[in-house]
């Protein structure tokens, strides 16, 4: 497993990451016996850092790999990112949601510290005001403290909500990485898109991030599913506007259509299709059972996709999907 730089921070991650999220879900579904292995074979493949989040399965995420890590002698266990979430209204109890959800994600986890703590709230429009993000005593302050109390090693966003607010924190020098919504239905955050474009534009944030050194870390790079395969798992929950199952589904089945398998399968080229921007620091990926953590590292293997796949993926981008 090949390793790139997270940012500057000076930690190395692998291109791969296990995502302990709800749309994968192998952590909150799986039995035991099938969490114990698909974890052993991660790590044993050079995957070297797992995402989670206090709300995936309210806590159980957390909760699961809290018990699998423990049973890994010390020197093997991979680094862990969690997240936490802040009620927009609540001005003068910042610090203390944030403590007390970082307290509990810790207990759950079994671990003292955690590589890196993300906000997980929507930034700007209708989620958290950017500024009880950046004001004094605002969410960046006190993750400043808890850095420096050793609690956390970095922090991080999900850079989901309004794409402006999203540039602005990630420029103002107070996140080390960002959460990125990227993939082959919504270039955006990569790719120039059509000023028209039918759904969120990300505004080229993974060049921005990588000009700030602020890592990334690519989510949704499956796009909830329909990239993966035409089956529905009944835990498609899309992110941005205008991008209800049905016309996502659409829009997978024209990129399948117009790849076809000469990059692997049509996961296979997702993933790819992440780890072909050099400014991505890692692909976060969601699993539903052991055989799709083996699909995500042989197309780890297979390496970025190419440039003559990109192109013919852009000519859908530059007809908005013929929408």
């Amino acid at each position: 497993m090949r390793t790139r730089p997270f940012g500057r921070t000076g930690l190395e991650v692998s291109e791969i990451v296990f995502g302990g999220g709800y749309v994968g879900g192998i952590l909150l579904h799986a039995d035991d016996d099938t969490r114990r292995a698909v974890i052993r074979r991660a790590v044993a493949a050079g995957i070297n850092w797992i995402d989670t989040a206090a709300s995936y399965g309210d806590g159980r995420s957390e909760q699961a790999l809290g018990w699998l890590l423990a049973e890994l002698p010390a020197e093997h266990r991979p680094h862990v990112s969690t997240k936490f979430s802040v009620t927009p209204g609540s001005q003068g109890e910042v610090a203390a949601q944030i403590e007390r959800s970082l307290e509990q994600s810790l207990r759950r986890l079994r671990l003292e510290r955690v590589t890196l703590y993300q906000l997980h709230n929507r930034i700007g429009g209708d989620g958290l005001p950017l500024d009880m993000v950046l004001r004094s005593g605002g969410v960046c302050d006190v993750l400043d403290r808890l850095k420096d109390r050793g609690v956390i090693g970095a922090a991080g966003f999900t850079a989901l909500g309004d794409p402006a607010a999203c540039l602005e924190l990630a420029t103002s020098g107070r996140m080390q990485s960002a959460q990125v919504y990227y993939n082959l239905l919504n270039p955006g955050a990569g790719h120039p898109v059509p000023d028209d474009w039918p759904t969120t534009d990300f505004r080229r944030l993974i060049d921005v991030c990588a000009e700030a050194g602020v890592a990334v870390m690519n989510i949704r790079t499956f796009a909830g599913g329909v990239l993966a395969s035409p089956e529905r798992h009944g835990r498609e929950v899309p992110v941005t506007p205008n991008a209800e199952f049905e016309t996502e589904q659409r829009r997978a089945e024209m990129v399948r259509a117009s790849l076809g398998e000469a990059y692997g399968s049509p996961a296979q080229t997702a993933v790819r299709f992440g780890l072909a921007h050099p400014g991505v620091s890692c692909v976060v990926i969601g699993l539903a059972e052991p055989s799709h953590l083996e699909e995500a590292l042989a197309a780890a293997e297979m390496g970025p996709l190419p440039d003559a796949a990109i192109a013919t993926v852009r000519a859908l981008w530059q007809d908005r999907f013929g929408e």
